[in-house]
């Protein structure tokens, strides 16, 4: 596995050729929920327009193109790791399963995957880091809208459930908001007992 860094028109073109997959991840930093991946195999004869990072782009843009990606993609793989797999490996080693058991659910074996950030686990397949991947490169750019949408939807729904909390606003992130609920209302199942926020509030 390497890590680019500043990566090259060329470099992209270099690399993206074949059935690559793109892979992100969206939900490193709430207090709650399961942190989200999302593997992403796209078709060069089958375009999608306006993918970017999923963080730069509108909620309504990103749900229009989340339709798109699953019309037009060769395979689309979701994965997640639970808040108490979080508690139990810590949230980098939790996000590194939940990307593998992106990539494995992938119904398309790629020759290649890019994973946007520093790191990469092993796949078993040739892999790259790819820094900022998720404005560079079209696969890993939609593989960050479809995990984005996902935890959303998983917030949304847990505000159905708990509507005083706000989730379906701050998405679970440690906002003021976020902070003052944990306060007057206490930990939920689905909080991660070993971030700090939420072991001050269990106190």
């Amino acid at each position: 596995m390497a890590t680019i860094k500043n990566i090259s028109a060329e470099q992209v073109a270099q690399l993206c050729q074949g059935h690559y997959a793109g892979v992100d991840e969206v939900g490193r930093g709430p207090l709650i929920g399961n942190v989200v991946t999302a593997a992403v195999v796209l078709d060069v004869n089958n375009p999608i327009l306006g993918l970017n990072d999923s963080k730069k782009l509108t909620e309504k843009k990103r749900e229009a193109l989340f339709t798109e990606i699953n019309e037009k993609a060769l395979s689309v793989s979701i994965g997640s790791a639970t808040p108490a797999e979080i508690d139990e490996l810590n949230i980098l080693q939790a996000t590194m399963l939940a990307m593998q058991r992106a990539v494995k659910g992938l119904t398309l074996i790629p020759d290649l995957v890019l994973v946007d950030g520093n790191r990469s686990p092993d796949f078993g397949i040739e892999s790259h880091a790819i820094i900022k991947g998720d404005g560079l490169i079209d696969a890993i750019s939609a593989a960050s809208i479809i995990a984005k949408v996902v935890r959303d939807r998983q917030m949304a729904e847990l505000a159905l459930e708990h509507p005083q909390y706000g989730f379906d606003k701050h998405k679970g992130y440690p906002t003021k908001a976020h902070f003052e609920a944990l306060s007057r209302w206490g930990v939920l199942e689905q909080h991660r007992k070993s971030f700090r926020p939420v072991q001050a509030a269990l106190k």
